[in-house]
């Protein structure tokens, strides 16, 4: 008999009744229904969190910033009300308790009274940590508290977004302040410079006049002093000098005197001349008329007369003229002498302030002598303030140009960006899509051993028959192998239809896909073959041991590198593993080395299965037992 009619004769016996057909069919859904029913259950969960009901209690009581009340509690309720990812619900603390008892919310979120007011404490010297607390009720469901966990630490960084955004905000408006500070700052300092500059000019010409000041203050010191000396007789000179000028004064009075007198005299003798004249003309006519005289001797008497008389009235004006100065001679004289009384008796304070005068002059000398010093110190003081006012200056407008200048847009843009400066930009070198389709790989290999597992519930490991006609052990282990493989196949085909065609997972090459999962089925009915021709009803049990196993150790959910030492040593070496990441890496357009890879390590089992399956049946036909002969329905 050839293998083919032995694989058509398995299948007549496994549909050779009505209810041996519908045994057939229920165990050949099993996979379908199995990964279908889990992958179409998980297909985007993700997708309906807003479904899942929460509540949010607000006890803040806000505060005050700049003036403004605030109540950052409120803000982020309405914000996590708005974004939708949770159904959430503002509902009062009570509510909130009795809800999660009662599985009307699966978990809470508390902002407490204080909330706003220790946000706000994160810029005052008593920095506090505002608290969110999250409530849950694990009865409710464990995964909704771990979702819970996860959304908590999501509103944790928005609220530390929003914080940081605001302190941001008003970090950049202090620092255009300061600024707009340095610039006036700048401004000034530069009108400062220009002040000590000029400052620093009239000191340097104050130092210069101070500096001569000293040098004429030491000579008027020195001229004074030899004044001083040379006027300490004064007052007696000039005591002596108003004696003198009184006694000519007073001799001078006497000689007015006498010229007075003298001038009366001269007076009397012109005033004389006319009335003379008349009297001697009268006689001299008497003489002319007496013939003693002739009129030309008289007329030259008179001539000679006149000529005297000329004489005497000029003499006597120039009397009058001395006279008058004598006069004024004895007036100046008095008035000389006063005057030398006036200054013997002024003298003694005239020669004292000489002697003040010189001793103030050695104070000012000594003082100009100091003050052209500091009027030096000034200047070179003035110079180092106008160096220090430059670089001042300079510093200030240096700060200015460091510091940007900013809009209150774009201070509003540079604080949304220091408060999440990082942006993740997800790469993909290979993607699954969704959540069921992230664990699409996992429940295909895991319901393919199922599949297989369930055939072996009516599927003969080997037939007697094929033992006593085949004879050939390696045919033998053929027949009874290709039977469970053909079905498994067909079984992989209807889960990958259902994987592809109703639960529209994307595949990127649904051939390699299609071929692992093909691999995967009949290496694992291999395996199961092997444990049942040589364990019998013990291997099929072990077969459901090793399913165990491979869920916990094939890495479809956690990774593996998350297993206990034992675990993920089996990882490396279980078939499924291999399975799971084959499937990952032709159905996410993954590697296909390592695809290669895993099929090669399942091919190497397939083969390993077969050869220890070969190695049974050869036992089996050396030794017969009446097991054997009458085989239980699971072998």
């Amino acid at each position: 008999m050839k293998v083919p009619q032995m694989i058509a004769a398995e299948l007549r016996r496994l549909t050779a009744s009505r209810m041996a057909t519908i045994a057939l069919l229920a165990l050949m859904c099993v996979p379908v229904i199995y990964g279908a029913l889990y992958l179409w259950a998980n297909q985007n969960p993700y997708a309906k969190l807003d479904q899942i009901p929460a509540a949010i209690v607000v006890s803040d009581t806000g505060a005050t910033v700049d003036g403004k009340a605030v109540n950052y509690g409120d803000k982020v309720a309405q914000q996590l009300v708005d974004d939708g990812t949770f159904q959430w619900h503002i509902v009062p603390a009570e509510t909130s308790a009795k809800g999660l008892n009662d599985q009307r919310f699966d978990f809470a979120i508390t902002l407490p009274a204080d909330f706003s007011r220790r946000l706000l404490s994160a810029s005052t010297t008593s920095p506090e940590k505002a608290t969110v607390t999250l409530t849950t009720n694990d009865t409710n469901s464990y995964l909704a508290s771990t979702i819970g966990q996860q959304a908590a630490e999501t509103i944790k960084a928005a609220i530390v977004q929003e914080v940081n955004r605001e302190a941001a905000s008003r970090f950049l408006l202090a620092l255009s302040d300061i600024r707009s500070n340095l610039s006036t700052a700048a401004d000034a300092a530069g009108q400062l410079l220009d002040g000590t500059q000029t400052a620093h000019t009239g000191a340097a010409t104050l130092a210069d006049g101070t500096a001569q000041l000293a040098t004429g203050s030491v000579s008027l010191r020195d001229g004074l002093n030899t004044l001083a000396s040379q006027t300490a007789d004064l007052p007696a000179q000039s005591q002596r000098l108003a004696d003198g000028a009184q006694q000519v004064a007073d001799g001078d009075t006497k000689l007015a005197g006498y010229a007075n007198q003298a001038g009366a005299l001269s007076q009397q003798a012109a005033d004389a001349v006319p009335t003379a004249r008349a009297d001697i003309q009268a006689q001299l006519q008497t003489l002319v008329q007496q013939g003693a005289i002739s009129q030309s001797q008289a007329d030259a008497i008179l001539a000679q007369l006149d000529q005297l008389g000329s004489k005497v009235t000029s003499g006597n004006q120039q009397v009058q003229s001395a006279v008058g100065q004598v006069d004024q001679l004895a007036s100046g004289s008095q008035q000389v002498a006063a005057g030398a009384a006036q200054l013997a008796a002024s003298a003694p304070a005239l020669s004292g302030g000489i002697q003040q005068a010189a001793s103030g002059a050695s104070q000012l000398a000594d003082g100009s002598a100091q003050a052209a010093t500091g009027a030096a110190s000034l200047r070179d003081g003035l110079g180092t303030i106008a160096d220090g006012t430059a670089k001042l200056k300079s510093g200030l407008d240096a700060g200015v140009q460091q510091i940007p200048q900013t809009t209150a847009s774009e201070r509003a843009a540079q604080a949304k960006t220091i408060a999440d400066p990082v942006k993740l930009a997800q790469s993909k070198e290979a993607s699954a899509g969704t959540y069921g389709a992230g664990l699409a790989p996992f429940f295909m290999a895991l319901a393919a051993w199922i599949g297989i597992y369930a055939l072996f519930l009516i599927v003969k490991p080997v037939s007697r028959r094929a033992i006593t006609a085949l004879r050939s052990p390696f045919r033998v282990t053929l027949a009874g192998w290709l039977t469970p493989a053909l079905l498994g196949v067909i079984q992989m085909v209807a889960l990958y239809g259902i994987v592809a065609g109703v639960l529209h997972f994307n595949v990127s090459n649904s051939v390699a896909t299609f071929g692992i999962m093909a691999l995967a089925s009949v290496t694992f009915a291999a395996i199961i073959l092997a444990l049942n021709v040589w364990l019998g009803s013990v291997g099929q049990f072990l077969g459901l041991v090793l399913m165990v196993l491979q869920l916990v150790t094939a890495g479809g959910t956690f990774p593996w590198q998350t297993l206990p030492g034992p675990l993920a040593w089996l990882h490396h070496g279980l078939p499924m593993s291999y399975a799971v990441d084959g499937i990952r890496q032709t159905m996410y357009g993954g590697n296909a080395s390592l695809a290669g890879g895993d099929a090669l390590f399942l091919l190497a089992w397939l083969v390993g299965a077969l050869v220890i399956t070969s190695i049974g049946v050869v036992r089996m036909t050396h030794r017969r037992t009446l097991r054997d002969l009458q085989p239980s329905l699971i072998g």
